[in-house]
Protein backbone atom coordinates (compact mmCIF):
# COMPACT_ATOMS: atom_id res chain seq x y z
CA UNK A 1 0.00 0.00 0.00
CA UNK A 2 1.34 3.43 -0.87
CA UNK A 3 1.26 6.17 1.80
CA UNK A 4 -1.34 8.48 0.23
CA UNK A 5 -3.86 5.93 -1.04
CA UNK A 6 -5.69 2.74 -0.16
CA UNK A 7 -4.67 1.24 -3.48
CA UNK A 8 -2.46 -1.84 -3.48
CA UNK A 9 0.37 -2.48 -5.93
CA UNK A 10 2.58 -5.58 -5.69
CA UNK A 11 5.24 -6.57 -8.20
CA UNK A 12 6.51 -10.11 -8.68
CA UNK A 13 9.93 -9.03 -7.41
CA UNK A 14 8.29 -7.84 -4.15
CA UNK A 15 6.86 -11.24 -3.21
CA UNK A 16 8.46 -12.31 0.07
CA UNK A 17 9.58 -15.94 0.27
CA UNK A 18 8.34 -16.25 3.87
CA UNK A 19 4.78 -15.27 2.86
CA UNK A 20 4.26 -18.27 0.56
CA UNK A 21 2.09 -21.01 2.09
CA UNK A 22 3.53 -24.37 1.06
CA UNK A 23 1.53 -27.54 0.52
CA UNK A 24 4.33 -29.96 -0.44
CA UNK A 25 2.18 -33.10 -0.15
CA UNK A 26 -0.15 -31.59 -2.78
CA UNK A 27 2.54 -30.07 -4.98
CA UNK A 28 1.60 -26.42 -4.73
CA UNK A 29 2.13 -23.16 -2.93
CA UNK A 30 -0.07 -20.09 -2.39
CA UNK A 31 0.65 -16.38 -1.96
CA UNK A 32 -2.12 -14.05 -0.83
CA UNK A 33 -2.01 -10.74 -2.67
CA UNK A 34 -5.08 -9.38 -0.90
CA UNK A 35 -7.47 -10.48 1.86
CA UNK A 36 -10.65 -8.96 3.24
CA UNK A 37 -10.98 -10.09 6.88
CA UNK A 38 -14.56 -8.77 7.06
CA UNK A 39 -15.84 -10.99 4.22
CA UNK A 40 -13.25 -13.75 3.72
CA UNK A 41 -12.75 -12.64 0.11
CA UNK A 42 -9.22 -12.97 -1.26
CA UNK A 43 -6.93 -12.89 -4.26
CA UNK A 44 -3.95 -15.26 -4.38
CA UNK A 45 -1.27 -16.63 -6.66
CA UNK A 46 -1.12 -20.42 -6.89
CA UNK A 47 1.91 -22.25 -8.24
CA UNK A 48 1.63 -25.98 -8.96
CA UNK A 49 4.37 -28.47 -9.73
CA UNK A 50 3.69 -31.09 -12.42
CA UNK A 51 1.29 -33.63 -10.90
CA UNK A 52 0.30 -31.36 -7.99
CA UNK A 53 -3.36 -30.64 -7.32
CA UNK A 54 -6.37 -31.03 -5.11
CA UNK A 55 -7.10 -34.77 -4.69
CA UNK A 56 -10.80 -34.64 -3.78
CA UNK A 57 -14.11 -33.36 -5.07
CA UNK A 58 -15.06 -30.34 -2.98
CA UNK A 59 -17.16 -27.18 -3.00
CA UNK A 60 -16.76 -23.62 -1.75
CA UNK A 61 -18.71 -21.28 0.50
CA UNK A 62 -18.45 -18.51 -2.13
CA UNK A 63 -17.84 -18.07 -5.83
CA UNK A 64 -14.36 -19.09 -7.02
CA UNK A 65 -12.61 -17.50 -10.00
CA UNK A 66 -9.31 -18.54 -11.57
CA UNK A 67 -7.17 -17.14 -14.33
CA UNK A 68 -4.31 -19.18 -15.79
CA UNK A 69 -1.06 -17.27 -16.27
CA UNK A 70 1.19 -20.22 -17.17
CA UNK A 71 0.96 -23.98 -17.73
CA UNK A 72 -2.00 -26.37 -17.79
CA UNK A 73 -4.30 -27.15 -14.86
CA UNK A 74 -7.00 -29.82 -15.28
CA UNK A 75 -10.30 -30.52 -13.54
CA UNK A 76 -10.40 -34.27 -14.07
CA UNK A 77 -14.11 -34.84 -13.39
CA UNK A 78 -15.32 -32.29 -15.93
CA UNK A 79 -12.46 -32.43 -18.44
CA UNK A 80 -11.92 -28.67 -18.07
CA UNK A 81 -8.30 -27.65 -18.69
CA UNK A 82 -7.05 -24.17 -17.91
CA UNK A 83 -4.29 -22.95 -20.22
CA UNK A 84 -2.60 -19.52 -20.39
CA UNK A 85 -5.26 -16.85 -20.84
CA UNK A 86 -8.12 -19.11 -19.66
CA UNK A 87 -10.68 -17.82 -17.14
CA UNK A 88 -12.58 -20.27 -14.90
CA UNK A 89 -15.57 -19.59 -12.65
CA UNK A 90 -17.04 -22.08 -10.21
CA UNK A 91 -20.25 -21.00 -8.44
CA UNK A 92 -20.77 -21.22 -4.70
CA UNK A 93 -21.69 -24.74 -3.49
CA UNK A 94 -20.93 -26.41 -6.85
CA UNK A 95 -18.88 -29.63 -6.38
CA UNK A 96 -15.76 -29.79 -8.54
CA UNK A 97 -12.39 -31.54 -8.65
CA UNK A 98 -10.19 -33.41 -8.27
CA UNK A 99 -7.57 -31.34 -10.08
CA UNK A 100 -4.07 -31.96 -11.37
CA UNK A 101 -1.34 -29.77 -12.86
CA UNK A 102 -0.55 -31.24 -16.28
CA UNK A 103 2.50 -28.98 -16.44
CA UNK A 104 4.08 -26.59 -13.96
CA UNK A 105 1.54 -23.78 -13.72
CA UNK A 106 0.74 -20.42 -12.18
CA UNK A 107 -2.82 -19.26 -11.53
CA UNK A 108 -4.58 -16.28 -10.00
CA UNK A 109 -7.39 -17.43 -7.68
CA UNK A 110 -10.15 -15.13 -6.41
CA UNK A 111 -12.91 -15.79 -3.90
CA UNK A 112 -15.72 -13.29 -3.33
CA UNK A 113 -16.28 -14.54 0.23
CA UNK A 114 -15.14 -17.29 2.60
CA UNK A 115 -13.44 -20.25 0.93
CA UNK A 116 -15.04 -23.20 2.75
CA UNK A 117 -17.72 -24.17 5.24
CA UNK A 118 -15.37 -26.65 6.95
CA UNK A 119 -11.60 -27.13 6.79
CA UNK A 120 -10.71 -29.49 3.92
CA UNK A 121 -8.08 -32.21 4.38
CA UNK A 122 -5.48 -30.33 2.35
CA UNK A 123 -5.52 -27.31 4.72
CA UNK A 124 -4.32 -26.75 8.27
CA UNK A 125 -5.68 -24.32 10.86
CA UNK A 126 -2.81 -21.97 9.95
CA UNK A 127 -3.39 -22.06 6.19
CA UNK A 128 -7.19 -21.73 6.29
CA UNK A 129 -7.51 -19.29 9.19
CA UNK A 130 -10.06 -16.56 8.44
CA UNK A 131 -11.34 -18.25 5.29
CA UNK A 132 -13.94 -20.59 6.78
CA UNK A 133 -17.54 -19.43 6.78
CA UNK A 134 -18.27 -17.70 10.08
CA UNK A 135 -14.65 -16.73 10.84
CA UNK A 136 -14.92 -13.27 9.33
CA UNK A 137 -14.25 -10.21 11.47
CA UNK A 138 -17.08 -7.79 10.90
Amino acid sequence: MTPDTLEVLIHDKDLKAENWLNFPEYGFRQYFLWKNPATGASIALLEYDVGGGIPIKHSHASNQFMYCLEGEYAYTDSDIVLKPGAFYMNPKDHPHGPTVAVTKCRLVEIYDGPHYYEKPSFHTDDTIGGFLDGQQKG
